[in-house]
């Protein structure tokens, strides 16, 4: 709701139409352009249509335990052995984490938050 009234859902048209007018007021509007100004008012408001629609059709779910571990692995540059080495656990064991074959226990999960930089709320899925 927005100012008391309800608004329609967004159409794939409408969609597609804030999608091609940002990019043509992408280039008039930079962090110097006031707050008011006309082009940044309008960037604005088609961003915010563009956010709403995304949010209903391309949902962004919460990346699971094993899908954590594998991006860590792949930002910090790091093998599954090299992991396994600092967490004190076989190569094999990261590798059924990362399968989802297997879910680390709490110890372990503390470890590889620590080793990897993830957040114990991420990896606890909240």
């Amino acid at each position: 709701m927005y100012g008391g009234t309800t608004m329609s859902r967004i159409t794939k048209e409408q969609y597609e139409f804030a999608l091609a007018r940002i990019e043509e007021l992408l280039p008039l509007v930079d962090d110097n352009t006031p707050s008011n100004d006309r082009n940044a008012v309008e960037l604005t408001m088609m961003s915010d249509v563009v956010i709403d629609y995304e949010k209903e059709h391309y949902p962004i779910g919460k990346p699971t335990v094993a899908k954590l571990i594998e991006l860590s692995l792949e930002e910090k540059q790091m093998s599954q052995k090299q992991l396994a080495l600092e967490i004190g656990v076989s190569p094999s064991r990261i590798n059924d984490y990362i399968s989802g074959r297997a879910e680390p226990t709490l110890k372990i999960a503390r470890l590889l938050c620590t080793t990897l930089g993830i957040t114990p709320a991420a990896m606890l899925g909240c």
